[in-house]
């Protein structure tokens, strides 16, 4: 019945828009979705663009990535919505890559086929216990507060503990942590979901930790998240001064980023202007550096929940280039906790009958062009089949970064049906 009906939607008769269409599908409405449809659109008169996704709604990370406190930053959605609008664009949504029609079948059905469906899994640790209650990632904690439909059933418990553990030191981990944290009288003027606000509201987390392995130059969040986290108000923040010692490596790496001495830089103000404790009731943010995740442990009282993680400390070694890896030193110690968010990057998944690279993560291609396999030899591509956004260059940059990424892709799709690569 579902493939039924996407065939139905997907072949639906093209008369009334050009003589000779160019059928171009995009599959996922993100942003690498949108502004590739966008870039095609303008780049192509004859090109017709269905975008597919497997949700009901369209735009993808911007309605389910984005913090509900950055309105802001949605405010992107206005031009994915004026794409949309394009009599030469359709939205098709619930329609599942791989279910309801296969890769192959759009590839019969259309001149070119765009992949940008992003990463919808996570990374994991490999290490033990990480299979146990209370052990979420954060992209199931982000999905759940924007009220993504897979995120709704997620079992979180926010009323047995007053600590959780982020691993991570990224924007996403600053996010979750001033969620968490940030009064719901203030969240409730957002658009956060109202089953998370009312979670939220009953929640007994008082106390969260943002642990990185490396130290706070290496911290891979940007100076406006930082900020945000550490303007919450009534916020006892707490960072060991000794962690903020710079080496002249660390000094090296700052010369050559604006962000990381930035970032120090607030961090540094953060540290010597708080105070030594917190007073009685007040929230509590605790950045940890130097630490890596070597187990979580159980909790004695509530089989098969976690207790807490046991980190191993780690130094810097430098690698080359100025770039520096954490370190284990083999000295350990544990932070007590009933939740654990691992913040720890997202994943792209595979499907049928497209090449992908596993250990990457991502879909081997050139310039977007998507490779028959993961050999890296330019003369092996798939005719019609491009990749764009995070499943093209793995999880990285901000939304923005998808607009250069699309208009990469398009280029060469252009250049592919100029030089007759491509039936027209």
């Amino acid at each position: 019945m579902a493939k039924l009906l996407a065939r139905t939607l997907l072949t639906r008769d093209y008369a009334s828009l050009s003589t000779n269409p160019f059928r171009v599908c995009v599959i996922g409405s993100g942003p690498a979705g949108f502004y590739t449809a966008e870039k095609m659109l303008k780049a192509h008169a004859r090109a017709q663009v269905d975008i597919v996704d497997r949700l009901p709604t369209p735009f993808g990370l911007v309605r389910s990535g984005v913090a509900p406190d950055h309105p802001e930053t949605k405010v992107v959605i206005n031009q994915f919505s004026r794409v949309a609008k394009n009599e030469r664009c359709a939205f098709f949504g619930n329609v599942t890559l791989g279910s309801s029609i296969s890769l192959s079948e759009l590839r019969e059905l259309y001149h070119v086929v765009v992949l940008a469906y992003g990463a919808e899994s996570d990374r994991v640790l490999g290490i033990p216990g990480e299979d146990l209650i209370g052990v979420h990632s954060a992209r199931q904690f982000v999905w759940w507060y924007n009220g993504h439909p897979d995120g709704r059933s997620l079992n979180l418990d926010l009323n047995s503990t007053d600590t959780a553990v982020i691993l991570g030191q990224g924007n996403v981990a600053l996010d979750v942590a001033r969620i968490l944290l940030r009064s719901t009288t203030e969240l409730a003027k957002t658009d956060i979901a109202s089953h998370a606000l009312a979670a939220l509201e009953e929640s007994s987390i008082r106390k969260v930790y943002l642990v990185g392995r490396r130290g706070p130059v290496q911290a891979a969040c940007t100076a406006k998240e930082l900020r945000e986290v550490l303007g919450i108000k009534d916020l006892f923040v707490h960072i060991k001064e000794a962690d903020l010692h710079k080496t002249l490596a660390d000094e090296e790496e700052m010369k050559n980023s604006r962000i990381q001495r930035r970032v120090y830089e607030l961090l540094s103000k953060a540290a010597t202007s708080a105070s030594s404790h917190p007073i009685s009731g007040q929230r509590e943010l605790h950045f940890v550096f130097f630490r890596k995740p070597d187990r979580f442990f159980e909790s004695d009282e509530k089989r098969g929940h976690v207790a807490g993680v046991h980190f191993e400390k780690t130094i810097l070694k430098g690698v080359g280039s100025g770039r520096q890896i954490a370190a284990g030193t083999g000295q350990y110690e544990g932070i007590d906790c009933g939740m654990v968010l691992k913040s720890i990057g997202y994943k792209s998944v595979a499907v049928d009958g497209l090449p992908f690279d596993h250990q990457k993560g991502v879909v081997p291609n050139v310039g977007g062009r998507v490779l028959s396999d993961t050999s890296g030899d330019p003369t092996l591509l798939e005719n019609g089949l491009y990749v764009s956004g995070w499943l093209k260059r793995g999880p990285t940059g901000i939304i923005a970064t998808n607009l250069y990424c699309a208009e990469e892709t398009v280029a060469s799709i252009s250049e592919d049906l100029e030089q007759g690569a491509l039936a027209s």
